[in-house]
């Protein structure tokens, strides 16, 4: 075989299988990320017996009750860049993992705009799964406010 072609395979072979990655690796999702994503869209597009599945924890509330708490409710995950932001992995186990992130919220006038906390991971079934309750809280359908809950202030700003 001539030289010229055997290093252009190898050189065409190693742009295949080297991964060129420009922005660096922090821009890569992790696993709990990309889950935790998920189950917000599940959410954001009203599927909410799929949405139901992709939790963990879900003591004594069934898949019907759970529906109706959510279909009551007009708070939902905000779209795109704005559903989960500055995510963290604050700790990793096998099966459970503890992490901390901003959930982009719309809905009814009033409503919190995000809420910026820790949440329970847990892995079952080869998928990271947030918890009932955090859903329940972050939609308003629990009764109780989800903890760190903030309103995002538009045009304002301390001036020192």
């Amino acid at each position: 075989m001539p030289v010229k072609f055997v290093f252009t395979a190898l050189l065409l072979l190693i742009t295949l299988v080297v991964p060129v990655d420009p922005v660096g690796a922090e821009t890569a999702q992790t696993a709990q990320e990309k889950s935790m994503s998920e189950t917000l869209d599940l959410w954001r597009e009203g599927r909410h017996e799929q949405l139901y599945e992709r939790l963990a924890r879900r003591g004594k509330t069934s898949r019907e009750q759970f529906i109706r708490k959510m279909k009551d409710t007009s708070i939902r995950p905000a779209c795109c860049f704005q559903k989960l932001e500055n995510f963290k992995v604050l700790n990793e186990k096998r099966t459970q993992a503890t992490v901390y992130a901003r959930i982009g919220l719309e809905g009814s006038p009033g409503s919190p705009e995000s809420s910026t906390r820790e949440f329970k991971l847990s892995l079952e079934e080869n998928i990271w799964k947030m918890q009932l309750s955090d859903v329940l809280a972050l939609s308003g359908a629990s009764g109780k406010k989800g903890r760190h809950t903030s309103r995002k202030m538009h045009n304002s700003y301390k001036q020192h």
